[in-house]
């Protein structure tokens, strides 16, 4: 409404002021008394006037007239109310002149004067409650019910602060669009909300928009943290500057009254931790690092979560310091870590390291004995397990076959499998706390009777109640198997009741057993067996693994042969994602803790920043050590192994995101060479940073008699495996570029603190905290949506994005054709050749260079490593080819086998009500590989099943992510 009047109207007013009424007061809204004016009376009508009539209404003598005669009826109205002169509120002044305009028949002049009065009310009210700028019809309600108006001076603020250095974003589109969607009564949540979606959908536009979303995110973040702390009702990014300190004090005080944190924490100097919170790491998470963080590790209470992130990782830090000497450097020290990506730890670390009940490792490996309260004791430590957040693998080939006799009850024994059914459904049962699925994966000896059966238990068909749909399967495969294979030779199948030593035999000493029992059934010493063609039987595990993804193959000599604790016991299987092999036997569950660097975060003006790496090495390894001692253990079998044996596993993610930092392809002779160079440094740094926590603390237990007591080194064993295999078995790079005997010898001198050092887990789930690409995996698309726990969120590769910035081809046409093709730039023939080559997918990658960089790694890893294998344009020859290769090349296990049809859907449309891309068309995909493995009858893969296609424009099932969580235990 305009303010301006014109002189002839301020003259008017003077006579108003003259015929006054002298008597008469007026109370303000603030309580003060003035003087009766009855000029602001013609001022206000005139306003209304002018805001219908527009500018004309200020020279009208018609109105004019009428704004004096209304003025005058309002001011007898009064004088004949209060003859005798009195005080009236402002309000009721107003109530008359509204009430004036309505009996004058002036209803649009009466409308604009009310809407004058609502608007000036909202002003008032606002600047009540610190509200410079308030939408003019927009209220937002709050928790309490109340209302308010919505401050759009915030939203502006919020959105800056959001975008604030970050290119190619535009805070202005999302305050404006998010405001559109807004509506007079919405939430304060629906506020954030609103934000967000605004934010979230222009992602695919540019990839820092998933920055700007997850900052908005914090705003709810915060409110509902530092509200329930009662340290604040909201609070912008700048303002957590000084609020996080405090805010991380009534932390530690309300978790401790709430019985989840450690009492120990408040021992801790909270003004020094508090004062290291570094704010400013909040801004490094993408959208769907912090949701994840958000849905998943939050400590809650009542559905409240009053953990913020950096809170978070302090928590961590301090629970993983609760037993140093200078706790608080410790700390920081920590914390800087985990805060800076540099590092993360597993997500049991991240779920309990400061809790009350600080279970912190993520992987339990048991061996079953061949008794019936053996077996259903080890189902029971499953349970126990499995309540706090461990992943398990249990080896069961010690049990007897179908059909082997039963001394105690003159009967016959009915397999495995039944007992497996049990193991499915107890790890359904009991779900990690409440937090995620249960989860185990089972292992067999190829050589045992019933793993024929074994092979099918992941099947859709068949008799259910021998089936295991929930649970995990892997072969656990002797070499002497692979080479029947290649040889073409026939297999024996016995039950471990006949053959007892050849669960704890492997490398020659199990080749010569294996034929002297193979020779007991021709004599007929052993007669409950069954003779196989090998290559039959691996058929059948290769058709198994492609149409159910199990059981996955993993390889018991080298993980026997290279263990540097094979002096004190056996390897018997891996774990549930394949990449721990730790001795297991009835007395001791092997533990191992988990925690992965970030490649990415090393990669220093395109190279390898060895000295970063050399110190981020350094605290997580010492990290790793200390889960031992403050870890809570379930059963006693796996405190006593931890404590004897002390085993870690420091692994790595972001392998990808490296790559792309120095322009280099993943199917390419760099990335080989890439991989082995930087699995080389880290295994250097991680073997001295033990050694030397073995001079400060002492070696682990069972030191005398390793491989690392002999001066053996990962790299040393590959010879070992050599002499037992046979070389002409054996193709394996032995290269390195580190002083390899400098650190020998101070590891014979020193000893070591941990008995392994290395594994690569999936970290699926803290690669997305993290915001890198899992583990060591190529990137699976381009663009893409994920839909997991936590929502759909638009996953888009900003390196690419980046790169075909930089050659001018980022356009909407772009984002159109990538979206057409799943992310994929092969078919778009703009794209030049290097870019297609760096920026091609998992299943644009020949299986064979992700085979490749795997073995160079191997080399140097004391472990294994989680291993998915990408196959597209399946057949028998290539599976066959791959794993043979995969042996060969020496990897100890493989995971998940991820195989695309040589046919594919091809949309129709673009994109359906929903956003996701739609439509079916078959169309062809063609792909070649060749390894150099010696000649051998294929295996025939069966045709393609239609429940194991992907669906377009969103990602695999991993069975290690969000999407599928069997297996975030190893994460």
């Amino acid at each position: 409404m305009d303010t301006t009047l014109s002189s002839e109207y301020a003259a008017d007013d003077l006579l108003f002021n003259e015929n006054a009424p002298k008597s008469l007061r007026v109370i303000k809204r603030g309580g003060d008394v003035v003087a009766f004016t009855p000029s602001k009376i013609s001022v206000a009508i005139t306003k209304a006037f002018l805001a219908v009539e527009g500018e004309n209404a200020a020279t009208s003598s018609r109105i004019r007239e009428q704004v004096k005669e209304l003025t005058q009826q309002i001011m007898s109205a009064f004088e004949r109310r209060m003859p005798d002169g009195g005080t009236l509120h402002i309000e009721d002044i107003q109530d008359q002149v509204e009430l004036a305009l309505m009996r004058s028949g002036e209803h649009k002049v009466a409308r604009a004067y009310v809407l004058y009065r609502e608007e000036h009310n909202r002003q008032r009210a606002a600047q009540t409650q610190g509200i410079e700028k308030p939408h003019p019809t927009i209220n937002v309600t709050q928790k309490d019910g109340s209302t308010r108006p919505l401050d759009l001076g915030r939203i502006e603020t919020l959105v800056n602060e959001a975008c604030e250095g970050l290119a190619h974003v535009d805070a202005k589109r999302i305050v404006d669009e998010s405001v559109k969607n807004l509506y007079n009564g919405v939430p304060v949540d629906g506020v954030a909300t609103a934000l967000m979606m605004t934010a979230r959908m222009l992602v695919e536009k540019d990839p820092n928009y998933t920055y700007v979303t997850a900052r908005l995110l914090q705003d709810n973040l915060r409110r509902e943290a530092l509200s329930f702390l009662g340290v604040a009702e909201e609070a912008t990014f700048g303002d957590m500057a000084t609020l996080y300190k405090e805010a991380f004090k009534v932390y530690i005080a309300r978790g401790i009254e709430f019985e989840q944190l450690d009492p120990k924490l408040a021992e801790f100097d909270l003004e020094r931790l508090g004062a290291a919170l570094n704010h400013s790491r909040d801004n490094q998470f993408t959208y769907l690092g912090l949701q994840t963080l958000y849905d998943r590790y939050f400590l809650h209470r009542n559905g409240v979560r009053y953990e913020l992130p950096q809170v978070m990782f302090m928590r961590v830090a301090m629970g993983l310091a609760l037993n140093e000497d200078d706790r608080e450097a410790r700390t920081i020290e920590f914390y800087e870590l985990l805060s800076s990506f540099d590092y993360m730890a597993s997500t049991p670390t991240l779920f309990n390291a400061g809790t009350i009940r600080s279970q912190l490792s993520s992987c339990y490996l048991t061996t079953v004995p061949d008794a019936l309260d053996g077996i259903y004791g080890a189902i029971r430590d499953n349970a126990m397990l499995s309540k706090w957040a461990g992943g398990l693998g249990n080896d069961w080939t010690p049990v007897r076959a179908l059909g082997s006799y039963i001394k105690g009850t003159n009967g016959k024994s009915q397999g495995v499998v039944p007992f497996l059914k049990v193991v499915n459904d107890t790890a359904v049962a009991v779900n990690q706390g409440g937090k995620r699925k249960g989860a185990v994966c089972a292992y067999l000896e190829s050589w045992h009777l019933d793993v024929e059966e074994f092979l099918e238990l992941r099947k859709n068909t068949g008799d259910d109640r021998r089936r295991t749909h929930d649970m995990n399967t892997a072969n656990w495969v002797p070499d002497l198997f692979m080479k029947r294979v290649i040889e073409d030779k026939e297999w024996t199948l016995f039950s471990p009741s006949n053959t007892p030593d050849l669960h704890d035999l492997y490398g020659a000493a199990f080749e010569k057993r294996f034929e002297e029992y193979e020779a007991m059934t021709r004599s007929g010493e052993i007669t409950l067996f069954k003779r196989v063609q090998a290559k039959d039987l691996w058929r059948k595990m290769l058709s198994m693994l492609f149409e159910t993804g199990h059981p996955w193959i993993t390889f018991k000599d080298p993980c026997n042969l290279r263990s540097p604790q094979r002096h004190a016991g056996v390897v018997h299987s891996s774990n549930l994602c394949t990449e721990i092999t730790l001795n297991t036997s009835v007395d001791e569950i092997a533990v191992c803790n988990l925690g992965s660097i970030n490649l990415a975060a090393h990669i220093v003006d395109g190279k390898l920043d060895n000295e970063k790496l050399g110190r981020s090495v350094k605290t997580a390894v010492r990290m790793l050590d200390n889960v031992i001692d403050i870890n809570y253990y379930a059963v006693p079998q796996a405190k006593n192994s931890n404590f004897k044996h002390r085993p870690v596993g420091l692994g790595l993610m972001g392998f990808q995101d490296a790559l792309y930092k120095q322009g280099i392809a993943y199917a390419s002779d760099a990335a080989v060479d890439f991989a082995d160079r930087s699995m080389e440094l880290i295994s250097y740094h991680a073997i001295e940073a033990s050694s030397d926590l073995a001079a400060e603390r002492g070696h682990y237990k069972s030191y005398e008699g390793s491989l690392w007591s002999q001066g053996i080194l990962p790299l040393d064993s590959i010879k070992l495996l050599a002499q037992e295999r046979g070389e002409q078995y054996l193709k394996v790079d032995t290269s390195s570029t580190q002083d390899w005997d400098r650190l020998r010898e101070k590891v014979v001198q020193q000893g070591m603190r941990n008995s392994n050092v290395m594994a690569i887990a999936p970290t699926a789930t803290i690669s997305n905290i993290c915001g890198v690409a899992q583990s060591i995996e190529p990137t699976y698309q381009n663009l893409y949506v994920k839909s997991n726990l936590s929502g759909e969120f638009t996953v888009v590769n900003a390196h690419m994005i980046n790169d075909l910035k930089e050659a001018g081809l980022w356009d909407e046409v772009m984002i159109n054709d990538l979206k057409y093709y799943d992310g994929s730039v092969q078919p778009i023939d703009r794209i030049p050749d290097a870019l297609k080559q760096r920026y091609a997918t998992a299943f644009e990658i020949e299986a064979k260079w992700i085979v490749a960089a795997a073995s160079r790694r191997q080399k140097w890893i004391d472990q294994a490593q989680s291993l998915n294998l990408y196959i597209s344009g399946v057949s028998g020859k290539k599976l066959d080819e791959t794993y043979k290769m995969a042996w060969l090349m020496g990897l100890k296990t493989t995971y998940y086998l991820r195989a695309q049809a040589s046919t594919r859907l091809e949309k129709s449309t673009l994109k359906g009500t929903d956003g996701k891309l739609t439509g079916v068309k078959l169309g062809g995909s063609t792909s070649s590989e060749s390894a150099a493995v010696p000649a051998t009858p294929a295996a025939t893969a069966p045709a393609v099943p239609a429940d194991t296609q992907q669906p377009l424009g969103s990602a695999p099932p991993l069975a290690c992510s969000l999407d599928d969580p069997d297996c975030e235990a190893c994460q």
